[in-house]
């Protein structure tokens, strides 16, 4: 009997393979969260809050900047929310992906790079702009992550996922360090001037960059070839097909169980990570930190995000999706208990490191795994579901912080969110969920 001969190992998958950025439409998907991370981590998270208050809103008082900030927010994000499913419906009818992300990102960076014309006293036109940008940014990312299951193939989507994640940790670390450096050397660099010109002339920064990093998604993806469904035929109003849409959805739920489930578990769960990253500098602020202690956490966030972003994509790889998020919702669970107890300032930054270890994992692999969990065709309807849920699951979070007694009691409340998302994330079953995603998206290739 001849000997077998001894296995050769597989060889290991190149580089960009393992990160799933081995072809250009990957690349360029992944290259937008470098492009847009700009605006959410200089403008939304770092600078306008402070420029807002010190420019603008220098003739208001604290609370009244902090009242018109946060209403401009919450308009921007209700508009979202509600044209969310509705430009989801019309982009899968009409095969609009493309063309509605390009039209909402110019919509958003001219509203950032016009942000350079606001001066001392002019809080209604950096409130307008802002809210604009805001409105532009969210709702772009409707028709990005509504491409997801069209540009990765079978196994792909959570590793660029959280490669896309990692990718914008580093642009938006980078757009924010060459910001803050204008903002404290502006002498030495020759921009000092009134009503805050280097943070001006930041959002104009911001602007360019997300605009250039967004071009090789415009020429590298393409638009889907959608079927229509049941008596849908072209040249129908696209509006009133998107609501119609809408509602069998709606109807057909019942169908997409699983995905539903997650739905309801994201609700919880993002709500409390919303939450904890928009109220991170208001307890910063109550806990007396420095702002330039809070400007180098956020940096932080983004350079530690990057590796873990990946680490979680791997782990993904190896357990499942499912239970690389249950990894991270039980990390926040643990900073809850961490930041309840926070008094010193290295006990913050310690915070801040943590939460760069979990971040990026838990919504990049949120993203892919509910791509998997809803058929192809009506990816445009429910990522618009998935983000009106996402703007609306940033009320009840904020609302504990009202009406606690304290900013360390309402942390420890977030732990309930965590608790109930992981609970219904557990009862989700993934397999079935993506066999009645592909069941759907097969029946309607046949459809007349």
């Amino acid at each position: 009997m001849t000997p077998e001969p001894p296995s050769v190992p597989a060889a290991r998958p190149p580089l960009l393979e393992r990160l799933a950025l081995h072809r250009p439409e990957l690349r360029a998907w992944a290259l937008v969260d470098w492009a847009n991370s700009a605006f959410f981590t200089v403008v939304i998270t770092a600078v306008f809050p402070y420029f807002f208050e010190a420019v603008p809103g220098a003739d208001l008082s604290s609370d009244e900047v902090r009242k018109r900030y946060t209403l401009t927010t919450t308009i921007a994000m209700l508009i979202a929310a509600l044209a969310g499913p509705v430009l989801g419906a019309v982009a899968d009818y009409a095969r609009l992906k493309k063309r509605l992300f390009a039209v909402f990102t110019l919509l958003g960076v001219g509203s950032t790079a016009a942000l350079f014309a606001v001066h001392r006293g002019d809080w209604l036109l950096a409130a307008v702009l802002f809210g604009v940008a805001n409105l532009g940014i969210v709702t772009s990312l409707v028709f990005y992550d509504a491409l997801l299951p069209h540009v990765a193939r079978p196994g792909e989507a959570d590793r660029l996922s959280t490669t896309a994640y990692a990718v914008g940790y580093l642009g938006g670390g980078i757009c924010l360090a060459l910001v803050v450096a204008m903002i404290l050397w502006e002498e030495p660099l020759g921009i000092r001037g009134a009503d805050g010109l280097s943070s001006r002339l930041g959002f104009v920064l911001v602007a360019v960059w997300w605009l250039v990093f967004t071009i090789p998604f415009l020429r590298r993806v393409r638009e889907p070839a959608v079927p229509l469904e049941g008596d849908e035929r072209p040249g129908m109003n696209p509006v009133r097909v998107a609501f119609a849409r809408i509602g069998e959805t709606m109807g057909e739920l019942k169908s997409y169980r699983q995905a539903l489930l997650f739905l309801l578990a994201f609700l919880a769960y993002s709500d409390a990570i919303g939450t904890i990253i928009r109220m991170a500098v208001l307890y910063a602020a109550e806990l007396e930190i420095p702002v330039k202690t809070v400007t180098v956490c956020i940096l932080l966030v983004q350079f530690i995000g990057i590796p873990f972003a990946v680490l979680f994509g791997r782990i993904a790889d190896r357990i499942g999706a499912k239970r690389a998020i249950l990894i991270a919702l039980a990390g926040y669970i643990g900073i809850c208990v961490w930041a309840s107890r926070v008094h010193e300032t290295w006990e913050f930054v310690a915070m801040a490191l943590m939460v760069g270890m979990v971040q990026g994992g838990a919504q990049a692999l949120s993203r892919s795994l509910f791509s998997s969990l809803v058929p192809k065709h009506k990816s445009g309807e429910f990522f618009g579901l998935f983000s009106t849920l996402e703007k609306f699951a940033g009320i009840l979070g904020p609302l504990v912080f009202f009406i606690a007694p304290s900013s360390r009691a309402a942390v420890l409340w977030l732990i309930v969110f965590f608790v109930v998302g992981a609970g219904l994330l557990l009862l989700v079953d993934v397999e079935e969920g993506r066999v009645a995603a592909g069941r759907a998206d097969l029946e309607s290739t046949r459809s007349p």
